[in-house]
This record gives structure tokens, sequence and C-alpha cells, in this order.
């Protein structure tokens, strides 16, 4: 059990006193991880919903063995602010809404800022899924496609390994990186669909060779589950994305549905598989959507931003200190 300096100066003040006592850990500090499970997140930038129903399971077969095989949704939602890359991926990890005024984590930049951080966008610390793993004594590691993704090495210290490479490169490195080290929470960035769909358009043939390959990269990952009945049997996999894309549009910051509509999968061990049926229906308490774009007033559909508190309940971790998004961790995928 690690102890806080604060809890060391705690226990000597009260042995001086001869009082019996018991060590507490400071508010927002879990304990240590009850679990041994790991969670692997994907985060496919600009996976439209339009691409993976129109390319089906013949030309995805991965990413719909995730969906047949766990809880589902192809209804989820990106953050109300923005359906912008950086905004969405660090809601996904701090589970805040984006804006700082609103207990948001205030990162509205999409570009590389290599002297900023969360916490000054925030203007005061914020916690993130790394963080509660490492205060849990476990490890996580970060795999990105885009070097702007520095932004959360550069905040959260606490991420053990941090790579950035092309996607065929980062797939190979996060499958060796599961295969060999026993981390608590890893999270991969696949940004091929991104660049294909700014540069040709969403649902262009470019974009839809970008989705058919990243389904292949995916499976790479999921090979390297499969090949160990350990990870099989301690591994959940959350597959999401930061925003979709409008057929023929080559951005994606407009308020529209296909751009602010996502999928967000569930897949693993004692997962409840949906086969077809909504993730909704496991969790009443949250309203689908429709095509519309809900605030943060009233009952709320599933969003990205839901997957760091879902992370950390999935491995027995309390939820992220200062989090807005599934601060409840109500979110049931069993």
């Amino acid at each position: 059990m690690t102890i806080s300096r604060r809890s060391l100066v705690l226990m000597v003040l009260i042995t001086l006193l001869g009082v019996t006592f018991a060590v507490v850990e400071l508010p927002g500090r879990p304990a240590q991880a009850a679990t041994t499970m790991r969670v692997l997140a994907i985060s496919v930038d600009g996976l439209s919903v339009t691409a993976i129903e129109r390319l089906g399971p013949g030309h995805l077969p991965n990413i719909y063995r995730l969906m047949r095989g766990g809880a589902s949704t192809r209804e989820a939602r990106s953050e109300y602010e923005q359906n912008v890359t950086l905004p969405n991926h660090t809601s996904m990890v701090t589970s805040r809404r984006i804006t700082r005024s609103a207990h948001g984590h205030g990162v509205t930049w999409n570009d590389d800022r290599s002297w900023m951080t969360v916490q000054e966008a925030a203007g005061h610390p914020v916690s993130s899924v790394f963080s509660q793993v490492k205060r849990a004594n476990r490890s996580s590691a970060l795999f990105a496609s885009k070097s702007k993704f520095g932004l959360f090495d550069r905040s959260w210290p606490s991420i053990d390994r941090f790579v950035v490479d092309s996607d065929a490169d980062l797939v190979s490195r996060a499958a060796g990186d599961l295969a060999t080290n026993k981390r608590a929470f890893t999270f991969v960035h696949l940004g091929s669909p991104d660049h294909y769909g700014h540069r040709d358009g969403g649902m262009s043939a470019a974009y839809r060779d970008s989705v058919i390959r990243t389904d292949a990269r995916i499976g790479r990952l999921l090979k390297a589950i499969d090949s160990s009945t350990t990870l099989k049997r301690s591994t959940y996999v959350i597959l999401t994305a930061d925003h979709g894309f409008k057929a023929a549009a080559r951005d994606h910051g407009a308020h529209l549905y296909s751009n602010y509509r996502i999928p967000f999968v569930v897949w693993g061990p004692g997962v409840r598989v949906t086969r077809g049926a909504s993730l909704y229906r496991l969790n009443p308490d949250y309203r689908a959507p429709g095509t519309t774009r809900p605030t943060y007033a009233g009952a709320q559909p599933i969003r990205n931003g839901d997957l760091g508190n879902l992370a950390l309940d999935l491995l027995g971790l309390g939820p992220i200190p200062g989090s807005t998004l599934n601060s409840t961790q109500s979110l049931d995928i069993r």
C-alpha cells in the first residue's frame, strides 16, 4: 500500500498521542486496484457510422466481431461543444466536457502546442484515467498517430509508455506491448480515416479503404489478445471515435448528424451481448438521442467522454476526481 506524505505525518502524530488509527486514502485517490483486469481503448479518428453500416461485416469483420460479441450502440455522441479530435480525446481520458467555465478541461484547439498542458487549459489540476491508474500502482500506455497527443504525455507523466507512429507501425508496437506487459490501461489512437476524410472527403473510395485497413489493424490487436489465455480472460476492449464524417465533406466541424454520431462498443469477459440491440437497452437511465445533439442538461446520451470512467470501473477503480461524464460510473455493460 502506498502511503502519502500527509498520511505518514498523521500516522506519526497519532502514534505519539497513543491513539489507535486507520490509514485512509485522501479524497480522489483510489485504493489499490481490486482486480487484475485490463482495458484496451481504441479510438478510430473520424470513424463514420455510415461507413460501418455500408461496408458491413464482409469488409469490417473485426469491428463487427466486437459489436456482435459485446454491448454496443451506433448512436453515441461526441461532446456537445465540438466534433474535433483533440478536444474530444481529452474528454475521453478525463471524462470532462470541453468548456472550461463549466468544469471542463478547456482544450479547444486541435494542433500541436508543445508549450501547453491540460492543466494550463483548465486553469487548475485535472486528473485523468492515466493518473488514476498510476495511483493504483498499475501502468498505462498511449499509442497515437498524431504528435499533438504529446499534450497528454506532458499533462500526465504517469503514462508509462508514450508512442507516436504511423498507424501500421503503431499497431505492431501496441500489439507487442499488450503481449509482453501487464498494463491496466492501453489507449490506441488510429488516425488514418481522418486523414483520408480530410484529403478526399468522407465516404470517398480512399476513406472507405482506410476504414477497411483500420479494421484489419484492430484485428491485429485482437489477435494479440486471442493468443494469450490470460489476456482473453482479463481484457476489455472499448471502441469508439472522436467524430464522424459527412459523405463528400472534407471537414467535420459543423454540427451535423454525420459528424456528431459515433459508435461506442464494449467487448470482453462478462459483457452482456446485445446482438444488435442498442447499449441503451442496458442503460434506461441514458437517453437514446435519435438524430439530435443533446446538451448536458437532463438524461444523457452515451458519449465518448464516458470512456475514462467506464475503463476505471472495469478495472475496479473509482471515478476520475472532478469528472462530469459518467462520474457515477453508472454506464452498465453487464
